[in-house]
């Protein structure tokens, strides 16, 4: 469990020290958009009041939101608690319950999730924005999916 808990502060701590960056010293909530490498790689501020890709966005979900993320998180915590889990399994859980509670701070400080990263290819424009917080939750979603023991697996007590 300390393995899940040191990855998740370490990507709470990068993912708010990146918005911080970004949002406030770079003014992307300012500027709107900055290119870094076009088309590859730009920053384009999104202010992300919904779920994924923005669904929901026209509705105020926001406390909703930060209530489902918390039972999802607590949720996490306890399984990885209670299981035998390996190594890439902790680390998993790390990422999502650390990617998690940087978006819930967004929603709390800004009333919506900075999104900035936007990385489009070989002529497809890429609408949408994501974060650090995003990457981490999708990355540790998949890997408990896949690194955790499934009810066949396990040892019969």
């Amino acid at each position: 469990m300390k393995r899940a808990l040191t990855v998740a502060a370490l990507i709470f701590a990068l993912d708010q020290a990146i918005k911080v960056w970004v949002v406030q010293v770079m003014d992307l909530k300012t500027l709107g958009s900055i290119n870094v490498i076009d088309p590859y790689l730009n920053l384009r501020m999104a202010w992300n009041r919904g779920v994924n890709f923005g669904l929901g966005a026209g509705l105020d979900m926001r406390w909703i939101l930060i209530g489902v993320a918390l039972v999802i998180t607590g949720a996490v915590v306890w399984w990885v608690a209670r299981e035998q889990m390996g190594k890439w399994a902790h680390i998993s859980a790390g990422l999502l319950i650390g990617g998690a509670l940087g978006n819930i701070i967004d929603r709390i400080v800004y009333g919506a999730v900075a999104d900035f990263l936007n990385m489009s290819c070989c002529g497809i424009e890429n609408p949408f924005a994501f974060n650090v917080a995003d990457i981490a939750i999708f990355v540790g979603a998949i890997g408990l999916v896949f690194l955790t023991p499934s009810g066949e697996n396990k040892k019969s007590t």
